[in-house]
């Protein structure tokens, strides 16, 4: 039947690269908006409790007066070097997450199989993501090692390592790591989606010429 047919899609080869690409999409947001992070800011009120009064011990309770202006200061100013880079890389993200969906929902209605040029189509928009996906990860990568560089970063981690707190270095943080890695797989998911494309176009082209070869 054709649901039955529909429902095969989706344990073939090039359906389940496709449900890998979602996957890795999902994850590169959700790393994106853990790298953007909250804006953060000396409270000054450890009374009030929260993630960092239990996280850091005391809510900043290191800083007082001017330090502490300061310390508002430089995560305000630090999230808002952060924040474009952050949004872009969750924009890309929800693109790449939306594409394959969109993949997805054309072999299960079988568009293939009445317009098999859209299978061509289709590994040309997945070579231009893969090919896409490399300068796309050289610039997140690029500027997020210039805000580390920074002098706002470097002064902010200075400052609260002074006080004995740690996790405020100027370096590269696991999620920001684990978005890279994962633009690297869905790039290589993109190329092995581009040649099961062509294959199945192949082999759609090959069935529908057998009945005129009867």
């Amino acid at each position: 039947s054709l649901e039955r047919r529909r429902c095969l899609y989706l344990h073939t080869g090039r359906a389940c690269c496709q449900m890998v690409e979602v996957l890795l999409a999902v994850l590169i947001l959700v790393c994106s908006s853990v790298s953007c992070g909250s804006a953060g800011g000396y409270t000054g009120l450890p009374a009030l409790g929260g993630i960092y009064y239990y996280q850091y011990g005391g809510a900043y309770s290191g800083f007082s007066g001017a330090d502490g202006e300061r310390a508002q200061q430089l995560d305000q100013r630090f999230y808002l070097l952060k924040l474009p880079i952050a949004r872009a890389a969750m924009g890309v993200g929800g693109c790449l997450l939306v594409f394959p969906c969109v993949v997805i929902l054309v072999g299960v209605l079988q568009v293939p199989w009445y317009f098999p040029a859209w299978l061509l189509i289709e590994c040309t928009l997945y070579i231009v993501l893969a090919v896409g996906t490399v300068p796309a990860l050289y610039y997140f990568l690029h500027s997020l090692l210039s805000i580390y560089n920074s002098s706002v970063c470097k002064e902010r981690e200075q400052l609260y390592q002074s006080k004995g707190y740690e996790g405020f270095w100027c370096s590269l943080h696991g999620a920001e790591i684990a978005a890279g890695l994962l633009g690297c797989m869905a790039a290589m998911a993109y190329l092995l989606s581009a040649g099961l494309a062509v294959r199945d176009y192949r082999t759609v082209h090959e069935q529908k010429q057998k009945p005129l070869q009867l």
